[in-house]
């Protein structure tokens, strides 16, 4: 097998078996086995486990921050430069939403892989999620060119809990689908997609509330509320 076949099969059987067991439970020899070739071949184009599941994520998380900025490439270029809110979070969220969720998606090798990745979130990935940040900072600075009269620090959690509620979506579907006896559909990807968009747009443009009312909770909190904070 030549060189570019032995590293795609390895590969490939890598993910197949990430995505059905888990990081844990599989082993450097069980992929060997899946992929027909000898230890020695892992060690020469990965040189251990971690490696090859921080190859294979950051090969499928290329793809989808490549989609997202396309995205939001081409929302600024409808906008003049300066995308509406709306549409800046519908490009951060949409990708990997779709990429994971739907009939048409969830069931591939590839979802099922992010998604484990997403649950599992093992030592490799971890690392690479904090330190790959770039294409996060583009959208934050397409945030800050849609709403230029907002906080910096707004923005960013706006931008926090975007992704998180993708994410906590894509983990957490089957929770969601018992607790709502059927009656949330996660086959409907454009209805979530909207929803994220619309709760994180809510959240963004809602206006900061009123520094009085902390203070007020606080002090009924700590059993202190006197007349002048009724």
């Amino acid at each position: 097998m030549a060189s570019d076949q032995t590293r795609s099969a390895i590969l490939a059987a890598a993910e197949r078996l990430y995505a059905d067991r888990g990081f844990a439970d599989v082993t450097l020899r069980d992929i060997v086995a899946e992929a027909n070739v000898n230890l020695a071949a892992v060690n020469y184009h990965f040189g251990s486990k971690d490696e090859l599941i921080a190859e294979l994520f950051v090969t499928r998380s290329i793809q989808t921050n490549r989609e997202r900025l396309n995205e939001l490439k081409a929302a600024e270029e409808r906008g003049g430069g300066r995308a509406a809110i709306e549409d800046i979070i519908r490009a951060l969220v949409g990708p990997p939403l779709r990429g994971c969720l739907g009939p048409d998606r969830e069931g591939s090798t590839a979802a099922r892989f992010m998604i484990r990745a997403s649950i599992e979130s093992v030592p490799p990935i971890r690392r690479i999620k904090n330190r790959e940040v770039d294409h996060l900072r583009k959208f934050a600075a397409a945030m800050r060119r849609a709403m230029p009269a907002s906080n910096d620090t707004e923005l960013y959690w706006g931008l926090h809990f975007a992704l998180a509620m993708a994410h906590h979506t894509i983990r957490e579907k089957e929770r969601l689908l018992r607790l709502s006896e059927g009656k949330c559909d996660l086959d409907d990807v454009r209805a979530i997609i909207d929803r994220v968009v619309s709760v994180t747009v809510m959240a963004l443009t809602a206006g900061e509330v009123p520094a009085s009312k902390p203070a007020a909770r606080s002090a009924v909190m700590q059993g202190r509320l006197t007349r002048q904070d009724l």
